[in-house]
């Protein structure tokens, strides 16, 4: 209560926003009216009492595959950023700690994941890979966990120089002990506010990839594949495609809100332990 009390009041409005598609995606088929492939109408109905944001191009209630694509996008996008940050955060904390040619190694070897264009790379590597949700999550950790270990590392060899560290060196205690007990703790709010970003990009980027056809398949619904299923509506003035898509920047918008206003909390990092 009292994180959210110190939150600025657009923040506020952005975490009920995030809450919102959040218990959405858990309790889909609760509160969806209708099944997540069940054809209830004709193609393109307009809204109505019926159908509150009227149907697909197949007739499936756009109100139902909307939520059924929450719990898709939250699922395949935290799950992608949960990995991505442990991979690159313990790789980030390692390569500042042990320094020398690990350092090197790890590095280089970031700088060259990173200079291939992200979009490509995942398009070439889905095309040849099984089409599978594990093989879409993992595709899209590795990839976002280069831009993890950059800041993690970057915030770990500030940190490895304090006195705390120091300190705990000194007492003779492991690498490990160092990572885990003296520097995690001291970069949890820079971390956590990339955390809100890499989320928000990793939803953008999932909508990317099922808009061209590699991301979440159908009949499962998928706000991008949602927005290139109904964009032939657009034409004709019909706004099945605006809605998903709408979806998408609500979520990024509200998770930004929250981000910054942590950011704007966390300007400077502190000491930890000694």
């Amino acid at each position: 209560m009292k994180f959210i009390k110190s939150l600025s009041f657009g923040a506020k409005i952005g975490l009920i926003g995030f809450l919102v598609f959040a218990l959405s995606a858990v309790f889909a088929p609760i509160i969806a009216p209708y099944g997540e492939t069940e054809i209830v109408g004709e193609g393109w109905e307009p809204v109505s009492a019926q159908f509150l944001f009227g149907t697909d191009q197949l007739g499936r209630d756009l109100l139902t595959r909307l939520i059924y694509g929450a719990r898709n996008t939250f699922f395949i996008a935290g799950a992608a950023t949960v990995i991505s940050f442990c991979m690159g955060t313990f790789l980030g904390f390692f390569a500042a700690v042990m320094k020398g040619w690990i350092d090197q190694l790890l590095s280089r070897f970031n700088d060259m994941m990173m200079s291939f264009p992200t979009l490509i790379f995942a398009l070439v590597v889905l095309s040849v890979l099984p089409a599978n949700i594990i093989t879409l999550i993992l595709v899209m950790a590795v990839l976002d966990s280069t831009r993890v270990y950059r800041l993690s590392r970057a915030v770990a060899v500030d940190i490895e120089v304090m006195e705390f560290v120091e300190a705990a060196r000194l007492r003779g205690e492991k690498q490990m002990w160092v990572i885990f007990r003296e520097i995690l703790p001291n970069a949890l709010s820079p971390l956590f506010a990339e955390f809100g970003l890499r989320f928000a990009f990793a939803v953008l980027f999932l909508a990317t990839l099922s808009f061209l056809g590699l991301g979440i398949q159908p009949p499962e619904a998928d706000w991008g594949s949602m927005v290139k299923e109904n964009k032939d509506g657009i034409v004709f003035g019909i706004p099945a495609a605006l809605i998903p898509a709408a979806a998408i920047a609500t979520l990024t918008i509200c998770v930004n809100l929250v981000v910054d206003s942590i950011l704007q909390r966390t300007t400077s990092l502190k000491g930890g332990r000694g």
